[in-house]
């Protein structure tokens, strides 16, 4: 059957396009590179005409509040508007677990929006709330970071590997519409400060870190319910520290 992953050539999207081919399906990887831009709606109806499932892993490039809250509104918009006339039967969307408890930030309410468009559209779908990938630790360290410290919370959270997440995204895509939520984490809660530290360690960062409970996150203070799954939630198989063994060795540091 067709298949369009938009955001198809991202850390997910390209994980779950391969998986996808691999079972023998014709999957459209999306993308403005590829000439199908959801913000200005250019190539959506072509790109969905004949297609039977939707995956919308595309991301915001800014995080900025008001230009989140539009980039999710009218890429959502655009798609489902598109995706009814083509007929499709399962639209499916990556979205946050904890998005519902940390609407303090504008790129979760910008994701709540999201989410609501779709309920709402009619057509059958999936949301599926993971938690943050290992592979965009650094980046949460890096914003984080003043001088030669990096100042973050020491809630838990859950991270979950790219892998793990492409597996279930095209499970995902080949079963039927759950019209509600399901959740995928990692198999270990590790307290975000711990978890930088091991990437500092692992890549011979010499940046300290700090524990502070009022550090933000994505503008938002955490507690230790914040970023971690339910009871119910599909959990993946790669620990971070066997995800960080895997990764390219890095330069000793002077």
């Amino acid at each position: 059957m067709k298949i369009v992953v938009i955001g198809g050539t991202g850390l997910i999207g390209s994980k779950t396009v391969e998986r996808l081919r691999g079972k023998g399906h014709d999957v459209l990887a999306a993308s403005p590179n590829s000439g199908v831009d959801t913000i200005s709606g250019k190539g959506v109806a072509e790109a969905l005409s004949g297609a039977e499932v939707v995956l919308d892993l595309a991301n915001s490039p800014s995080f900025e509040d008001k230009a989140v809250l539009e980039f999710f509104q009218t890429s959502g918009r655009n798609l489902l508007k598109a995706g009814a006339v083509a007929g499709v039967k399962h639209h499916i969307a990556l979205s946050i677990v904890g998005m519902e408890r940390l609407q303090g930030s504008g790129y979760m309410r910008a994701k709540m929006a999201q989410e609501e468009l779709i309920k709402g559209s009619g057509i059958p779908y999936t949301i599926v709330h993971s938690t943050q990938f290992h592979e965009f630790m650094a980046g949460i360290a890096q914003a984080n970071t003043v001088g030669q410290t990096a100042h973050l919370s020491p809630a838990y959270l859950q991270p979950i590997a790219s892998n793990d997440v492409a597996d279930v995204m095209a499970e995902v895509a080949l079963a039927a519409p759950v019209n509600g939520t399901i959740e995928i984490g990692g198999p270990e809660k590790i307290r975000l400060t711990d978890i930088v530290t091991r990437l500092f360690k692992a890549t011979n960062d010499p940046r300290q870190v700090m524990a502070d409970p009022h550090a933000r996150y994505f503008g938002v203070e955490l507690d230790d319910t914040s970023l971690v799954t339910g009871a119910n939630a599909r959990l993946g198989k790669i620990r971070f520290d066997d995800w960080l063994r895997q990764q390219p060795p890095q330069k000793k540091s002077a």
